[in-house]
């Protein structure tokens, strides 16, 4: 059997989404590697597959290059809304996740705005290995004891788990160096995105991310719900702001009613295929 592909992207942020709500597919962590791998497979930072769902318009599975499944990925979320939208010819989607049940509405034209919910603060949720009752800074260091290069992050998980370093410069440390680190300390049992946040203006912060499961990226959705969640809960951030990654600029929102979290960014395709025989 032929298995058609959609090579997506949003900010940069790449996927290789597959249909699989008339056949089931069974995706294995090995399968997930080499449809992610840029030298023998497709290429992509995450692969997305749509299924059928009772509660929402589609389900969405997401698989990291590395091949494990994880809850969430912002950036694929609006993506897929923007795929449901021309199906459905409407302006609005729903989209279950095993990160939880989203929302999205057409903000233009490839534009997308995802409702990613309440972020949830409590270390149980997170979740961290240890009891903190103030998430908002917790005891993680990088650097000599007395003078950290980074230090005291907010964390947070928006379907999964983030943890966000307040720095004055994004270059202070070597992400690259010290995010498969920080990513497995023992602190996460379940792992966890790292983030270099630089807030320049209380409407605007610079962001830079390693995500779990597939290194630096271009762009994180979550890790920009995230960082617009911790940052306004401490108070450094309004409850509009502009989050620019290497990719390109998102825009979150805070719903001051309800503690839900919005963003705002693209979804592009990039091109249509066929998987080679015997890559899944």
């Amino acid at each position: 059997m032929t298995l058609p592909f959609r090579k997506m992207n949003g900010l940069g942020n790449d996927f290789v989404v597959l249909d699989a709500r008339q056949h089931p597919l069974a995706i294995t962590e090995a399968g997930a590697r080499a449809i992610a791998n840029r030298k023998t497979g497709i290429g992509c930072d995450q692969l997305i597959v749509m299924e059928p769902s009772r509660s929402a318009d589609v389900r969405m599975r997401i698989w990291n290059a590395e091949g494990g499944e994880v809850p969430s990925c912002g950036n694929a979320s609006r993506c897929i809304a923007d795929l449901m939208f021309d199906e459905l010819k409407a302006d609005v989607a729903t989209i279950e996740t095993k990160g939880g049940f989203l929302s999205a509405k057409k903000a233009g034209d490839h534009l997308v705005t995802i409702d990613q919910g309440k972020p949830k603060f409590d270390w149980k949720d997170i979740p961290l290995s240890e009891p903190f009752p103030d998430t908002r800074h917790i005891e993680l260091q990088i650097g000599p004891i007395d003078k950290p290069l980074l230090h005291s992050p907010s964390v947070v998980n928006v379907g999964n788990p983030h943890c966000i370093f307040w720095v004055d410069d994004l270059n202070v440390v070597d992400l690259g160096r010290v995010g498969p680190m920080l990513e497995h300390h023992p602190m996460f049992p379940e792992r966890a995105n790292i983030s270099l946040a630089q807030v320049v203006a209380r409407n605007h912060v610079l962001l830079k991310v390693w995500e779990r499961g597939a290194g630096l990226t271009q762009a994180c959705g979550t890790a920009a719900c995230a960082t617009m969640a911790a940052g306004h809960r401490i108070k450094i951030i309004d409850s509009k702001c502009k989050i620019t990654l290497p990719g390109g600029d998102l825009f979150m929102a805070v719903n001051e009613e309800n503690g839900h979290v919005l963003m705002t960014g693209p979804a592009a395709l990039d091109f249509e295929g066929t998987l080679p025989e015997g890559l899944l």
